[in-house]
């Protein structure tokens, strides 16, 4: 029943943007076959799907068509779909991500100006409306400061397929010139061009990640081959709890009763299995590497988790947790 309600809605959808007069109510219930009162429920579901729906006055009849035929009627972006743009927007603004921020931004104005003046009229207030009401909580930790101008290199070169070159500033010492094959770029806390030194062949090719705030006089180089075909970026992002790339632990974490169900909803690694516990207790499984940020992170559980393996992880937390108390004990 459901799929034959949404094939009618679909077909009066058809006839609308078919229609260059427009259909009224009457005509629109003749030709779904339903009632009037039925006809007016799916009008207003079609005005839910189609913002570019317009009302036309013939006389004392009102009539209805989807503008733009058959190729263009599902084409208009709806309240929710604009309103999220400028949510995220914002989002990458408040994270530091500005540049991003700004392509968003420049989408939504593309997509608004593409829109007939009426359609953007209507889903204006909507749109503000929606921007206004949602948000996002700031969250604490380092912002990932990028200009524009690197960033849109660096997709240049992906691109392309071209080396980058550039200075490279580490945690000590002066900035060195780099010239780096970019496999790829990851957005996180801080952002990353990951990729190897230029010269070095696929087999031996080391992957390492470059800060991009620490990256400066960027500029294009010489043609490459990019990637190998094998090559897998979410794969290699996932090999890791944060951003550092270790060898692989198989990780087993305990959370206690109180905190189980907020624990069973956390997402730790893609590659996580989770088993509830008669007790009330929940393991954790996932494999990846990382150590000092995943201890980092199991700080805020508190007392409620427990490191079962691996041992060389139980020994990193206690490590940090005796640090910490020297630093705030008597």
């Amino acid at each position: 029943m459901r799929l034959e309600k949404t094939t009618a809605l679909l077909e009066l959808a058809r006839a609308l943007a078919g229609s260059a007069e427009g259909l009224s109510l009457d005509e629109m219930a003749t030709y779904a076959q339903v009632d009037r009162r039925t006809a007016e429920r799916m009008r207003d579901a079609l005005r839910l799907l189609f913002p570019q729906l317009e009302e036309l006055v013939d006389g004392r009849t009102k009539r209805f068509r989807i503008p733009g035929g058959l190729d263009g009627f599902a084409q208009a972006p709806t309240p929710d779909e604009l309103a999220e743009l400028h949510v995220v927007a914002r989002g990458l603004d408040a994270g530091g991500g500005a540049a991003r921020a700004a392509l968003l931004r420049s989408l939504s104005t593309k997509i608004q100006a593409a829109l007939r003046a009426p359609v953007r009229r209507r889903l204006q207030p909507d749109v503000e409306a929606l921007a206004m009401a949602e948000g996002w909580v700031m969250q604490a930790g380092p912002r990932p400061f990028v200009d524009g101008p690197t960033l849109a290199k660096l997709r240049e070169a992906l691109k392309a397929l071209r080396t980058c070159r550039f200075l490279y500033a580490g945690p000590h010492g002066a900035p060195r010139s780099r010239s780096v094959v970019p496999y790829g770029l990851l957005f996180g806390r801080a952002y990353y061009l990951v990729g190897p030194e230029a010269g070095e062949s696929d087999e031996t090719a080391e992957l390492k990640l470059w800060r991009l705030d620490r990256i400066s006089e960027l500029e294009l180089g010489a043609g490459c081959g990019g990637p190998p075909a094998s090559f897998d970026l979410a794969a290699f992002a996932a090999r890791s709890f944060g951003t550092f790339q270790e060898a692989l632990d198989d990780v087993v974490l305990r959370f206690a009763s109180p905190v189980a169900p907020e624990a069973r909803r956390f997402l730790f690694h893609p590659t996580q299995t989770v088993e509830e516990q008669a007790d009330g207790t929940l393991i954790v499984r996932f494999r990846a590497g990382g150590r000092l940020e995943l201890v980092q992170h199991l700080f805020i559980w508190g007392e409620h988790v427990e490191i079962i393996a691996p041992d060389p992880l139980r020994h990193l937390m206690r490590d940090e947790l005796v640090k910490a108390l020297g630093r705030h004990g008597p």
